[in-house]
């Protein structure tokens, strides 16, 4: 997508010099800068530190660490233990762990001598098959706002293209539409503690596409005064009964949405759906630094970046909620748009 009028993926390999370059998402939108590595260490880092995040292109960035970390020693041991430990960056978001297997399995199918070549190759297939499904997920998302005349949308947390390589997740039926001339409007989550809300903002005002940004309790009192036609979020896992592990506060959204009758739909590659996640939590609830929560980045009136710390008060900082299948109009995949309840017929 667009940065100043420049296309950019979020992250690409230079294979030629062994490196892998991305964009320090932790540094927006005050200022836009590309790092590269040639050292998993950094890519499992970046990960910790959300210098990438959003689940799609955590899992690429796993799959790309995994890759640097096999340069010097392609052997099964050291594969799955890079595994592990790339997996364990972070715990929620099913992408991570399936693009890792994923890779590490095709791997340990090659004779050593042909592996380091090979994984080259098989992550730039990564890289490509996100910007496929995404690209559908757009395609198919887009229909359903322009058939259903969705004005005005409201979404949480940022799961736009800097969530992904490129075109994004629950953005991506927006700029789908809005670029076949559908009158689009956007309301943005903060989406507090991490404000990726601001992401959300930076991608719309770089694609000129209105939006609004607003509190995170704002939702609610918008869908009663009947200025939200339809919600769209991504998700970090989706459980194969329809139940969504999204960013925290996307279980207050939909049942606001329920209550006011607005449609509450998820965006999602079939990498997120996690057939082991069924009617109860079985995975880990990431739980942040309360740092999070208790400093805030921003700039000065010198346009410096600077800290507010809020001293120390007690906190907790979980980083998703769920939200079950009954409150869910319908989940966006590559492969079309499913009701919650008959997910299990596709990917089971």
């Amino acid at each position: 997508m667009r940065v100043a009028g420049q296309n950019y993926q979020t992250i690409w390999l230079d294979r030629e010099n062994s490196k892998v370059f991305f964009i320090d998402q932790a540094l927006l939108p005050f200022e836009f800068s590309i790092r590269s590595t040639s050292h998993h260490e950094d890519l499992i880092n970046a990960i910790k530190t959300m210098q990438v995040r959003g689940a799609p292109v955590i899992g690429i960035t796993g799959a790309l660490a995994l890759l640097l970390g096999m340069s010097l020693d392609s052997s099964d041991v050291n594969l799955n233990n890079l595994s592990q430990e790339i997996i364990k960056a972070r715990p929620t978001a099913v992408n991570l762990a399936w693009a890792v297997n994923s890779m590490n399995g095709e791997i340990q199918k090659i004779p050593q001598e042909r592996r380091l070549d090979f994984a080259w190759n098989y992550a730039e297939k990564l890289i490509q098959n996100d910007i496929q499904c995404n690209h559908q997920i757009g395609v198919h998302g887009g229909q359903l706002i322009i058939d259903n005349n969705y004005n005005n949308i409201l979404t949480h947390c940022n799961a736009g293209w800097l969530a992904t390589v490129d075109h994004g997740t629950a953005l991506s039926p927006i700029f789908e539409a809005f670029k076949n001339n559908q009158n689009i409007h956007v309301w943005v989550d903060e989406t507090r503690p991490r404000n990726q809300g601001l992401l959300t903002c930076w991608e719309l005002m770089n694609e000129k596409i209105p939006y609004t940004l607003i509190v995170d309790n704002a939702g609610g009192l918008l869908m009663m005064e009947k200025k939200v036609d339809v919600v769209i979020v991504g998700a970090d896992r989706i459980s194969i009964n329809g139940h969504v592990c999204n960013k925290i506060g996307t279980y207050l959204k939909a049942l606001a949405a329920k209550a006011n009758n607005i449609p509450f739909y998820v965006a999602a590659p079939s990498s997120t759906i996690d057939i082991n996640f069924k009617d109860e939590i079985n995975f880990d609830i990431e739980n942040r630094t309360t740092d999070e929560i208790l400093k805030i980045n921003g700039l000065d009136e010198n346009k410096q970046l600077s800290i507010i710390s809020f001293s120390e008060f007690n906190a907790h900082n979980p980083a998703f909620d769920i939200t079950p299948n009954h409150l869910i109009s319908g989940i966006i995949t590559e492969k079309g748009i499913f009701k919650p309840e008959t997910l299990k017929t596709v990917y089971a």
